[in-house]
C-alpha cells in the first residue's frame, strides 16, 4: 500500500504542474493584454476564450488532487457535536461518499454535451478550437474526482489507518 501511495504521490505533480503552467500562462496573457488595450489600443482577441479554456485547465486539473488531499473550502459548523458523539471519520467518509456518487451525473452529462459538441463542429470564437476537446477534459477529471471521493470515503470507512499512512 506504500508504494501505492509513493506512485499516486508521483503522478499527483502532472495535473498539479499543468495548473501551474496554466496559471503562469494567464498571468502572462493578461499582462500582455492590458499592455495592449492601453499602450497600443489593440486588445489580444482571442484572450477571453483563452481565459475561459485556461480557468477550466486550472480547476478541473486541481480537482483530483484536492479532493484527494481534502484541501477543499469546507464549513466547520457541525465539527462540535461530532467531535463530541466521536463520529468524525463516519461524516468524512459519508461525505465523501456521497460527493464521488453525486459528482457522476454531471460528469456524464458533460460527456453527453461533449459528444453533441463535437457532432456539431462546435468551436471557440476566434481560434476556432474545437469545444469537445475542453469538454472531454472536464468531464475525464470530473469522473476521477468522482472516483478519488468515493476511494477517499471508503478507506475513511473500512481502513482510515491507510489514509493517514496516504498523506
Amino acid at each position: 500500500m506504500r508504494r501505492l501511495a509513493q506512485l499516486f504521490q508521483k503522478l499527483s505533480v502532472i495535473p498539479m504542474m499543468m495548473a501551474s503552467l496554466a496559471l503562469f500562462a494567464l498571468m502572462v496573457l493578461t499582462f500582455a493584454d492590458v499592455v495592449m488595450r492601453s499602450v497600443f489600443n489593440a486588445p489580444i482577441e482571442a484572450a477571453t476564450e483563452l481565459i475561459r479554456i485556461g480557468i477550466a485547465l486550472i480547476v478541473f486539473s486541481a480537482l483530483p488532487i484536492l479532493s484527494w488531499r481534502s484541501q477543499h473550502i469546507a464549513v466547520d459548523l457541525l465539527d462540535g457535536p461530532f467531535a463530541r458523539l466521536n463520529l468524525q471519520r463516519w461524516r468524512d467518509g459519508l461525505v465523501a461518499l456521497a460527493c464521488g456518487v453525486m459528482l457522476w451525473a454531471p460528469a456524464s452529462r458533460v460527456v453527453d454535451l461533449a459528444f453533441r459538441a463535437r457532432s456539431y463542429g462546435d468551436q471557440t470564437e476566434y481560434l476556432e478550437i474545437p469545444t469537445f476537446y475542453i469538454a472531454m477534459f472536464i468531464a475525464a477529471m470530473t469522473f476521477l474526482t468522482a472516483v478519488v471521493l468515493i476511494l477517499r470515503g471508503l478507506l475513511h470507512l473500512l481502513a482510515p489507518h491507510l489514509l493517514e499512512t496516504a498523506e
